[in-house]
């Protein structure tokens, strides 16, 4: 039985007061109904100073973000679209809804995120767009990448839904790509129960993206409601996200380097070099064997019982998905073994009280070591 001392499950979205000012000062002037409001506006803008970038989007999803972004880069039927094997389904669904094929590529062997030495043997005359995920609070090496892409005249999508105000290479992530992701959904950092952004700094893209979604109103709105309570907890995104790391950084002094699971996060390194900054909306664990279809879910049942978030990753795309749906070039065993032994750990809890955190990090050892 659960100690109601420590809150390993709060509730998200916080209940914030400013995002409560910002829904009682709607209901009071009548602007959460509007069609053309000042919220929609200045979160517009407000995006694009915090991303230093010139154009910001809003849409209805993150998902319906990246399906407007790969229109505005033009792709269609009979083209293809690289994505990492070890990705958010609704990406690799959004390549076919556009009747293109999507390449799949592996990942690194120690990160969940694309291995850009295998990228190169994936593109073809018909490579039409690469779409590239920071996921996990890992980062993919976007420097490198643009110089490939740019090389070969391919634009890149890249989804920061995963991690708003992260630092990648020395720059916020959402802005190495041609068109940046981000996602209000309901258990992201910034959360309006729904609704995503396109950033960008190309005006054709901006241009394409306002053709394709106006059509006497916008067919992929976000409401002025939302727009709304995302402003206050955009300003608060720096410092809760510096919270957060700084949980990520209890939580790993907590584990052994021969724990049966340990938490995974970018080198120590790269991070005190101030050129990656991690957000974590999901803190990956990885088990060191890799168990059983069963003895997984008897594992993650065990740690829902104790009011521990803690659930599988993303399934390897190849996996859940019939081989004629997709390309795969070369292997795609390091996303499978990801698959196998990823966990993730919903991020409010890395908002709670350090006791909070040393606790949660020894009932997981305490709970994984029965289990397996």
């Amino acid at each position: 039985m659960i100690d109601s001392e420590f809150n390993f499950n709060p509730e998200w979205p916080c209940l914030d007061e400013d995002v409560r000012d910002a829904l009682f000062a709607m209901a009071s002037d009548g602007s959460w109904g509007r069609y053309h409001g000042p919220h929609c506006q200045a979160l517009s803008r407000a995006l694009s100073e915090f991303h230093s970038v010139a154009h910001c989007h809003l849409t209805c999803s993150g998902t319906a973000a990246v399906e407007l972004a790969l229109r505005a880069c033009g792709v269609s039927s009979s083209d293809e679209v690289i994505l990492s094997a070890y990705d958010f389904k609704a990406n690799f669904v959004n390549v076919l809804a556009l009747g293109a094929l999507p390449v799949l590529v592996d990942v690194t062997h120690d990160t969940p995120v694309i291995d850009l030495t295998k990228l190169e043997a994936a593109l073809s005359p018909a490579t039409r767009a690469i779409v590239v995920s920071h996921l996990h609070g890992f980062h993919a090496p976007m420097r490198d990448l643009m110089q490939l892409a740019q090389a070969r005249g391919i634009p890149v999508i890249e989804d920061a839904c995963q991690n708003p105000g992260a630092i990648v290479d020395g720059r916020m992530a959402g802005t190495w790509g041609d068109a940046g992701i981000l996602s209000f959904g309901g258990s992201k950092l910034l959360s309006a129960g729904r609704g995503g952004a396109i950033v960008t700094s190309r005006p054709e893209l901006t241009q394409r993206l306002q053709l394709h979604t106006q059509r006497g109103n916008d067919a992929y709105p976000l409401s002025e409601m939302q727009a709304a309570v995302l402003l206050p907890q955009l300003k608060r995104l720096p410092n809760r996200n510096q919270i957060r790391a700084a949980s990520v950084q209890n939580l790993i002094g907590q584990f052994s380097q021969n724990a049966v699971i340990t938490p995974v996060v970018i080198s120590e390194g790269a991070q005190s070099s101030g050129k990656e900054t991690p957000a974590y909306y999901k803190l990956p664990f990885l088990l060191q064997t890799s168990p059983s279809a069963e003895v997984k879910q008897s594992l993650v049942d065990a740690y829902h019982t104790a009011s521990i978030v803690l659930s599988p990753g993303f399934s390897a795309l190849h996996r859940i998905h019939a081989r004629s749906r997709y390309r795969a070039a070369g292997e795609l065993s390091c996303a499978e073994d990801f698959a196998n032994r990823l966990l993730t750990l919903h991020h409010p809890v890395l908002l709670q009280p350090e006791r909070t955190i040393a606790e949660l990090a020894k009932r997981i050892l305490d709970i994984t070591t029965i289990r397996l």
